[in-house]
């Protein structure tokens, strides 16, 4: 039977779910993703996502690889899984691509938004879940959190920052980090990063780390020395996962199929 590749552009809060990657007897998007698309094609269809987010990590532009039979156009099977996904999912477009796609290994980039509230209502019910509410009334150092986004840039081997053993043995862990910046407007902080790669944990760990610094519990040596690091030994706590958010994968033009 004839088929056609496409990506899913997914969205999804993150709350309740165990994560992206499909595990036994607990919800994950990709079990989800995968149990409504094959009960629109009758049979299995495997999901293949750009990055394997943990449990409560939202995204907004989850990327995600599919290969359905060649009626379903990028639209209509967008269409058709949207109606019958549960509210905490949404497939926010979709895409032709060339067979050779791969949602992981094609990717180009990929980039996070890690959110802080920094005021009293950032403890409202309807707003933590998508942000982490600062709890320590001490004011934050805006040129440590510049000074930690500087150090970033550019290529690291990031071991200091990943969770130990998650790897292949052969993986140095080594990114490349294109873009990487704070910003703060109207009460809430923003954490904006751009890689070609993630290790596991990469980003909390890096914000985890740099509230550290920025607070005043740890010196600026202490956040250059992880850059270098062999090992997470003396990383800060990753910050929560309520903050998090996957924006956007990016792929080269040549793999998009222009309708």
């Amino acid at each position: 039977m004839p088929e056609r590749t496409i990506q899913l552009v997914v969205q999804y809060d993150g709350t309740e779910f165990s994560g992206w990657q499909v595990q036994p007897a607990t919800r994950t998007v990709q079990g989800v993703l995968e149990d409504v698309l094959g009960r629109l094609a009758g049979a299995p269809v495997r999901v293949t996502g750009a990055g394997r987010t943990d449990a409560g990590v939202h995204a907004r532009g989850q990327a995600a690889g599919v290969t359905v039979a060649t009626h379903w156009t990028p639209e209509r099977l967008r269409r058709a899984v949207n109606q019958q996904l549960p509210e905490d999912v949404w497939i926010a477009d979709s895409h032709e691509m060339v067979p050779s796609f791969h949602a992981r290994y094609s990717a180009l980039g990929r980039r996070y938004r890690y959110v802080i509230g920094l005021r009293d209502d950032s403890w409202s019910p309807f707003r933590r879940r998508f942000l982490h509410p600062w709890p320590d009334a001490r004011p934050l150092d805006g040129d440590a959190l510049s000074w930690c986004a500087q150090a970033t840039l550019g290529e690291h081997v990031f071991r200091g920052f990943a969770v130990r053993g998650t790897a292949p043995p052969g993986d140095d862990h080594r990114c490349e980090v294109r873009d990487c910046r704070w910003t703060e407007t109207d009460g809430t902080l923003v954490f904006d990063i751009e890689a070609n790669r993630f290790p596991h944990h990469m980003v909390r760990f890096l914000v985890g780390t740099t509230l550290d610094v920025a607070s005043g519990r740890r010196p600026r040596d202490d956040f250059a020395a992880l850059l270098g690091a062999r090992e997470n030994d003396a990383v800060s706590p990753p910050a929560p996962a309520a903050g998090l958010f996957l924006d956007r994968v990016t792929y080269p033009d040549h793999l998009y199929i222009k309708a």
